[in-house]
């Protein structure tokens, strides 16, 4: 909790910071990857650099967690810390590496805002800072210590199923033919692997088997400049070996028996399908809608264990959109749940892209589901907080 004379002024220059925040985290970076290339080629994602989505992401976090402090001085945004914890445990983040970044963070404050960092205000905000990072770090501890697996893991790819022209899914055992430790449906591990360039660069990928499996298996989507998604694509065929992170991720199903509607968009229908394969596996009574949308039924990954495992359901329903070739495999056009029913007391999760996933909880909320029975899950950096 922020001192009274920190908080007072922090709230008084949260605006000043606020519009700034997006210039002080270019800066940081740039301060950071001229001081540690090392960061940049084997930790961070070079994609998400480059398109600027990293930057938005922490600039919306720090500014979410200051603001925070400043109204709710009693209470930690312990959901956002979660989810932040959970992408930093998947890549191996250490305690040591957080004194590194708040030299340069603090720097580019200094260099940005000039004249305006007092003493005082430079106190503040180094307050803010530590104890957002001291809360990650403890949480992050938690992970770690609750992990069956230390670091990274090799498991080698026994099968890749085209499953469309562009997501391919990998199943894989360890090499060492040890335990494979449990998981939650929903989680995501992450993968690493060495480029041509000889940078080693990590994404995570959503697990796609219920728990329970003595493999790990997850899609992959090819994109467009997707540097790792395209070198596995390219590259990975049975009998390649693989480094992965132990599983991690707050999105995870909690079935209390509850009605539930699960939502995707794209690639998003990943984390779904655990879900589904684990409801169909303990027997899930209540109703569970399944929606989902895509571009065209070609183009819907995993489409056959979607209709499947929610067939097995005792109420189970699909409703599936498509913008193109709709007629006989869906509804055309975007996700529009004016005539789904939407049974009251219903927990609902989404995955896919921010405009689908807030239209979603738009109309969700319209029907009665309460905001804190919606969750979701972003595939890369977290741009809810940066926008809202």
């Amino acid at each position: 909790m922020l001192s009274e004379q920190s908080a007072a002024t922090v709230r008084a220059t949260l605006a000043a910071v606020g519009a700034a925040i997006g210039e002080i985290t270019e800066r940081f970076y740039a301060r950071l990857f001229d001081a540690h290339p090392e960061l940049l080629r084997d930790l961070f994602n070079r994609g998400n650099q480059a398109a600027g989505t990293q930057k938005q992401a922490l600039a919306g976090s720090i500014a979410a967690f200051a603001t925070h402090l400043v109204h709710n001085p009693e209470q930690r945004p312990d959901l956002m810390l979660d989810r932040i914890a959970h992408k930093h445990a998947s890549l191996g983040i250490t305690p040591e590496q957080y004194p590194v970044v708040h030299e340069h963070l603090f720097a580019a404050i200094a260099e940005i805002l000039g004249d305006a960092v007092t003493p005082e205000v430079a106190a503040a905000w180094t307050d803010v800072y530590w104890l957002m990072a001291g809360a990650l770090i403890a949480v992050e501890k938690r992970l770690y210590e609750q992990s069956e697996q230390r670091g990274r893991r090799e498991w080698k790819v026994v099968e890749r199923i085209e499953e469309t022209a562009d997501v391919a899914t990998f199943r894989l055992r360890p090499v060492d033919d040890g335990p494979v430790p449990g998981y939650r449906a929903g989680q995501y591990v992450s993968v690493g692997v060495t480029l041509a360039d000889g940078a080693r660069q990590i994404r995570q990928y959503s697990l796609t088997a219920a728990p329970g499996s003595p493999e790990r298996q997850f899609a992959v989507k090819r994109v467009a400049g997707g540097e790792v998604s395209n070198h596995l694509h390219a590259h990975v065929r049975e009998g390649d070996v693989l480094q992965l992170s132990a599983p991690y991720g707050d999105l995870v199903l909690e079935d209390t028996g509850a009605p539930l509607l699960l939502a995707s968009a794209g690639i998003g229908v990943t984390p779904m399908i655990a879900m589904l394969e684990q409801l169909a596996l303990t027997g899930h009574q209540a109703p569970v809608t399944v929606v989902h949308a895509d571009h065209s039924p070609a183009v819907h990954a995993l489409r056959s264990d979607h209709e499947a495992y929610a067939a097995k359901l005792a109420e189970g329903r699909s409703v599936f959109f498509y913008e193109q070739d709709a007629e006989g495999a869906g509804r055309p056009g975007l996700v529009d749940l004016a005539d789904v029913d939407v049974p009251a007391g219903t927990h609902a999760y989404l995955c896919g892209p921010l405009p689908f996933m807030r239209a979603v909880r738009a109309q969700l909320i319209g029907k009665g589901v309460a905001p804190a029975d919606i969750h979701y899950e972003v595939f890369g950096p977290d741009l809810w907080l940066a926008k809202d």
